[in-house]
Order: structure tokens, then sequence, then C-alpha cells
């Protein structure tokens, strides 16, 4: 954005248009919105492009709490910053920017550590608000408050978000690659790379084969690992996944009298250094969990199952295993400190983004959009706000 519009917007509302989810499974309506000026600490972006993902969809379908409507969806994205309110000096009008779900004060005790990615200051909670003010920025025309979603809220041509939820990147990467590292590639190869600490000459297993687990695969391929299972129900993910180190494939539904586990036990002799949970199902913990090798195997969890679900682990074999279980959020990655590693490997060409995108679309066509991910047709499907 030049400095001439932006002094034209700066410190007053914005009527643009968004997407917005008025009932559960109900086809996202484009409509004109207001959207505030940021308060302090806060950040007013211009969208360039976004990207729904399986978080979105699950929101969208939802009719309980935490569900709540009418609703902003979106989480994925890159823009640019329009304004700045009182206290913001980490970014400026015209920064390019992606934002994020997870903060990243840079104060507490949580984020000046090296051990954790989950900020004191501003926990990770399901509000509908702003997280420092908790108010929203949206109105319809009519004056009806528009709810946030995962203090991002990115099917808005412009949205405000908290410093905390926002990093200045290098501009030379193009938005349509930039927007995939706000949550799920940065997600995934962060939790081989951060999280398990994959290292050179190691056995994978991973379970799950959707962009998240393609992008532990990728995050596993960049560490060095040499071996890399992928365990899906459909045999098609394979060949997809071969393009991001995928080495072996493990289909679940048809191991024979033999549990995953087994044949991983016997693929790796004697279990993968590290599994990967990536659906969101609790038994699925269970197998990845008894997949890994004794001794110094490590389980980690990416995947969401439904609230209320519990795992069951022997205590016997907890205690005698020797292996470790361990969730992680956005990969176990500091945002302002790791998103720009990734874009700088990504520049290098080192990290793979360009495959990860099989559809792009217009804002027009956001419906589409769901469309192709509910269906299984589309692996990340960006979404061009100006185009």
């Amino acid at each position: 954005m030049d400095e001439k519009q932006s002094s034209k917007t700066r410190g007053k509302p914005i009527k643009c248009r968004a997407a917005v989810v008025r009932q559960p499974g109900e086809p996202l309506v484009i409509e004109e919105i207001m959207v505030a000026p940021p308060m302090d600490r806060e950040v007013r972006v211009r969208i360039i492009c976004t990207s729904p993902s399986r978080t979105d969809i699950s929101f969208w379908e939802m009719k309980d709490e935490p569900a709540i409507f009418p609703r902003i969806l979106g989480h994925e994205a890159m823009g640019i910053v329009e304004s700045v309110g009182e206290g913001v000096d980490e970014v400026t009008e015209g920064d390019s920017v992606i934002p994020f779900f997870l903060s990243d004060c840079g104060e507490c005790v949580d984020c000046r550590s090296k051990k954790s990615n989950l900020c004191s200051n501003l926990p990770f909670k399901l509000s509908p608000y702003m997280p420092r003010h908790e108010t929203s920025r949206f109105t319809d025309l009519k004056g009806e408050v528009l709810y946030h979603f995962l203090s991002v809220s990115s099917f808005s041509e412009y949205t405000v978000v908290d410093i905390a939820h926002v990093t200045k990147i290098d501009p030379s990467i193009p938005p349509n690659r930039a927007c995939l590292l706000s949550c799920e590639v940065s997600t995934g190869v962060g939790a081989a790379w951060r999280t398990a600490n994959v290292e050179t000459g190691s056995t994978v297993a991973i379970f799950g084969l959707g962009s998240i687990g393609l992008a532990v695969a990728e995050g596993a391929r960049l560490c060095g690992a040499t071996k890399i299972i992928g365990v899906d129900l459909n045999p098609d993910k394979f060949e997809v996944g071969k393009k991001f180190g995928v080495t072996e494939f493990v289909n679940a539904g048809d191991c024979g009298n033999k549990t995953v586990s087994q044949v991983i036990k016997e693929t790796t002799g004697g279990g993968a250094d590290y599994c990967f949970e990536c659906v969101g199902l609790a038994s699925l913990v269970q197998e990845a969990y008894a997949s890994c090798r004794k001794g110094w195997g490590k389980t980690i969890v990416l995947g969401a199952d439904k609230p209320g679900s519990t795992l069951s682990l022997s205590s016997f074999d907890v205690l005698h295993s020797g292996k470790s279980l361990k969730g992680c959020l956005f990969g176990g990655i500091k945002a302002k400190t790791d998103i720009p590693i990734l874009i700088k490997r990504y520049l290098d060409k080192e990290l793979q983004l360009d495959e990860f995108v099989t559809h792009e679309v217009k804002f027009d066509d956001i419906n589409k959009a769901f469309d192709l991910l509910i269906q299984g047709e589309s692996l990340r499907c960006v979404i061009w706000m100006d185009k």
C-alpha cells in the first residue's frame, strides 16, 4: 500500500469486503463490512493472499461452542500493513507481514525461553475477540458485531491483528507462497525441526498424509531423515508424498492380520525413531506411540481430536519402554524468529512450498476453495483477494 493511500485511511474505519459465515455449514457470503482502526499494540493489515484449512472447515461446520456466528474465518495469510496502533514499533505501514494464530509476545518467560512457544501473556484460547482488548474490530453495515477467528480472520480484505500475532517478512517471497507459512506448513515442518529435532539418518513414521503430514515429511527431509514412512488409508497419497521425501508407504486399511505398529516395527527393525500423529484421533496416537522404538522413540501429536477424547496407555509400557509422548502447537516454532528462517530456506531453494499449492482462485470463489478442500481435491488452495 502506498503512503498516499494509507494516509487516507489511517485512524479511520475502512469499508471492505469479507466472507462472512452467518450459519454453520452455509455458504460463505461475501458482503461489505466495516473494519475499525487498530487500538494500541494492534496492526491493521490489507490481506493479499489467504488459504483455507481443515481448521476453518471444522469451525464453519461446528454448531456448538466454541462455535459462534456471524464470524469471519481464515487464519493463513500474507498481507501489507495499512496502519498501526499506539505502541507498535516492530512493523510500519507498507511492511510485508504474515499473521499467525499463536501469540509470540517476546516478553514473557515462555516467549524468551527456547523451551516453549506457548505465550503466557496472551495464552492460546478460542476467543471470538481481539486477544488484548476482548472486543471486535468488525461490524456489518447494520452495526452488528462480526466475530474474530484465531486472532487472524483473514477472509477479509482488511483485518486487525495484535502485534504479538504478526511478523515482518522478506517482501521478495511471492504472496501465494508466503501465506502457506502462516499455519499448516510451518506447523508440520516445525514439528520435525523444532519439536522432535529429527536427526540425520533417523527413521520417521507419519500418520496421516494431509497437508500437515506432508509438511512433517518435508521437515524430516530437511533434517536429513533417511527413512520416512507415510501411513494413510489412501494409497494415492504415496505418490504425492514422494515429492516431500516420503520413502515408504503403509496402507492402514490393508495390513492383513498385523497392526500398523507391527508393520512399522518390522520395516524399521524395532520401531521408528520419531512418529507423528497428524489426523487427530486418540486411537491413532496410541498406534503411533506403539510404533516408536523403545529407549529413545518420540511420538509427536499434531492432530486435535474432539473435546473429551482421552488416551489410554499402559503404565507398564510407559515405564519400561523409555519412549516419550509430546504434543505441539504450531509445530513448536516461535513465529517471529522461525518464519523468517523458513522464508530464507524457501528463497534459497531448500524448503519446498510450490509443491503444496494445487489450486489458486479469486476471492469471489472462496466457496469453491472450501469445496475443493472438503472433497479432498486440493492440498492447499490459495485465494487472491484482489484478482
